[in-house]
């Protein structure tokens, strides 16, 4: 992931955007070209960065001949920018190592540029330990207070780490006015959510961001440097693409291509003469849009314009959509072929990429843990060393208090005032131990009741047991063997309340685990090897929709354990999957491999028990239970609220 390159807090300077090309020839020196080239943001709207790199260079082989220093550490710095501008990072980073050997002899804003410089190109190149070590530089030098690693965490995949980290880190700089750092702030945030996949969240969010510039840019009370007007219309342009982007995720592609054809024509126009991720992964996504729609001219339109990506993700989607256009007007061997250049970069990849993935994360949570701590040393030092202050001055305002008492009788009715406060506040304590000694009881009672549910439900599974070594037909005693299984399942339901902290909700995996345990007790007797895998991690339910979950998770289970596998088979496999689909909405999916459903089995679902309990359970929960019989085994799912 990509942070928004706008900075938060960037300044409002600039300059005219009338002949900058030969404004910045002009200048006197070296050091007047520099201050001119970094404060100017729409540096390449006239000349590309390809004229810009000429002419530096030729200003760095007369400084080299010349033997001026400040000119050629000068000139580099900008020859550096300018190839990280085109996209060449490892040529910049190559110039700006170079620099970094004797950074000593920089001033500090030339240091601060060239550090700015380094972090970035290490983080299009993924060197993450290099890029923490110039943050270590950068915090050392003042520029920066802390070392800050949510965009290291998001482009490791870890999306919700990384925007819990940013809130921390950011929210606090963007003040309630700044409107254009506000739009920045949840811009940033919507990426997280949006690669995290929580798209309607992320589309309220990139709308809240697209308020705030709305606002920013038609508020007329405020001047804006030209610099900062570019700056805005490409952050505009950035927050179109992601919108549109969060369109395309949830399918509503006519919606999207509005938004990604605004999105490309802005930042076409504000990043001119830069090399922009965001203007390749917006291509791709409108082609990908008209591909849906089946407009194959539009499609071809984009893909074939120009689109240069950086990123290895984003050359696979580009050979992808090749082969999905192909595919679709039948060019089969064209398909082919864009697919199996995708596969040759996959392998070229191989194993070894998770692998590096995993040192890199060790590194940065390393870093990151060992940071924290310096970090909680230091507020530690300085809450001991304000905790001294307090102590000296609230010493030095009791010997004042203690004069003015005795100066001014005056006095009497504030320190009156004063005990009736503190007579006040014990009040409100007192009250506020009652309130939470209150809320405890009520606690432990809805804890107790719980638990003897649970002891209830315990003696009814007891009592069925006991009726089962009295009877003697078979159907009699597996009717009350499933009336016990499945009073069990109720009664974990309680039991796993009761043991919670939160007595509203039952976290879903270590409950089906247990039911399994349940299970496999009663029907494992024949000891079928059988593979149980449980995807429900982070899912949790309330009371009214676990017990039917119980339930129905009971009979399926069951069921596969008495019929799925007679054979005794050791392949046997039973996947369960709850998922949470943001905060109304979920998915539920049960399958194994087992013999598969008989073909009679609509007609035994009106006689069957199990069927109809499974189907009325459902009802419970606003849903349709849905099977699908497979050429291995049988599939159960169904959507929730």
């Amino acid at each position: 992931m990509t942070l928004t390159s706008v900075s938060v807090r960037s300044q409002e300077s600039g300059t005219s955007t009338e002949n900058i090309f030969n404004t910045f020839l002009q200048e006197s020196n070296s050091e007047s070209r520099l201050n001119f080239f970094f404060d100017t943001h729409n540096r390449y709207r006239e000349n590309s960065a390809y004229d810009w790199l000429d002419k530096v260079n030729l200003y760095l082989v007369e400084a080299k001949k010349q033997k001026d220093s400040l000119d050629i550490l000068n000139y580099m710095l900008m020859q550096s920018q300018v190839y990280h501008d085109l996209g060449d990072y490892d040529k910049s980073l190559t110039i700006s190592k170079e620099l970094y050997q004797i950074k000593d002899l920089l001033n500090l804003k030339a240091k601060s540029i060239l550090l700015d410089l380094m972090d970035s190109s290490y983080a299009k190149l993924k060197f993450y330990a290099e890029q923490i070590e110039i943050r270590k530089e950068k915090r050392k030098l003042g520029i920066t207070k802390k070392v800050s690693f949510y965009d290291i965490y998001a482009s490791l995949g870890f999306y919700r780490k990384a925007m819990d980290d940013y809130y921390i880190d950011e929210k606090k700089n963007v003040d309630d006015g700044d409107f254009y750092g506000q739009a920045v702030f949840y811009n940033n945030v919507g990426d997280f959510l949006r690669l995290d996949k929580s798209t309607p969240t992320a589309l309220s969010t990139y709308k809240k961001a697209e308020g705030f510039l709305n606002v920013y840019l038609n508020d007329v009370t405020k001047t804006k440097t030209d610099n900062r007007l570019s700056e805005a219309q490409l952050l505009k342009g950035i927050i179109e693409g992601n919108i549109g982007k969060c369109h395309t995720q949830l399918k509503q592609y006519e919606e999207a291509l509005p938004y990604l054809e605004s999105s490309i024509a802005n930042i076409k126009e504000f990043s001119k003469g830069k090399f922009s991720s965001d203007l390749v992964e917006n291509s791709l996504e409108i082609a990908y849009c008209y591909l849906q729609l089946n407009d194959f001219q539009k499609a071809t339109d984009y893909l074939s314009d120009n689109i240069n990506p950086e990123k290895i993700e984003n050359v696979i989607k580009k050979n992808s959509l090749f082969a999905s256009y192909y595919d679709k007007t039948q060019d089969y061997v064209n398909a082919v072929f864009y697919l199996k250049k995708n596969q040759r970069i996959i392998d070229s990849l191989g194993s070894g990429e998770s692998s590096i993935k995993l040192q890199q994360l060790r590194v940065v949570v390393g870093e990151d843990f060992e940071n924290t701590r310096t970090m909680v040393q230091e507020q530690r030092q300085a809450l001991e060393a304000s905790q001294n202050e307090m102590i000296a001055k609230d010493e030095r305002n009791n010997l004042v208090f203690i004069s003015l008492v005795f100066t001014l009788l005056g006095f009497a009715a504030m320190v009156y005032a004063y005990l009736r406060s503190i007579k006040n506040q014990r009040l409100i304590a007192e009250q506020k131990y009652i309130i939470e000694n209150a809320l405890v009881e009520k606690d432990s009672l809805l804890k107790e009741i719980h638990h003897r549910v649970k002891n209830n439900l315990q003696m009814v599974s007891s009592l069925l047991s006991l009726q089962t070594k009295n009877t003697r037909s078979k159907a009699a005693i597996e009717a009350l063997e499933e009336g016990k299984s499945r009073v069990k399942a109720m009664a974990l339901i309680h039991q796993k309340l009761y043991q919670n902290e939160d007595l509203s909700v039952i976290e879903m995996q270590g409950y089906i685990e247990s039911l399994i345990n349940s299970v496999q007790s009663v029907y494992k007797k024949g000891g079928h090897n059988i593979n149980i895998t449980i995807d429900a991690e982070n899912v949790e339910l309330d009371i009214d929709r676990a017990i039917p979950f119980g339930l129905i998770l009971n009979e399926l289970v069951s069921n596969s354990f008495k019929y799925a596998f007679p054979t005794d088979d050791e392949n046997g496999k039973i996947y369960i999957h709850i998922q949470k689909i943001g905060n109304q909405e979920g998915f539920f999916e049960y399958t194994d491999n087992g013999v598969g459903l008989p073909e009679d089995t609509e007609e035994r679902a009106n006689s069957s028990m199990g069927i109809r309990l499974m189907n009325r359970l459902a009802n419970q929960l606003q849903t349709k239970l849905n099977v699908d019989k497979t050429t291995e085994g049988v599939r159960f799912w169904f959507n929730f609220k």
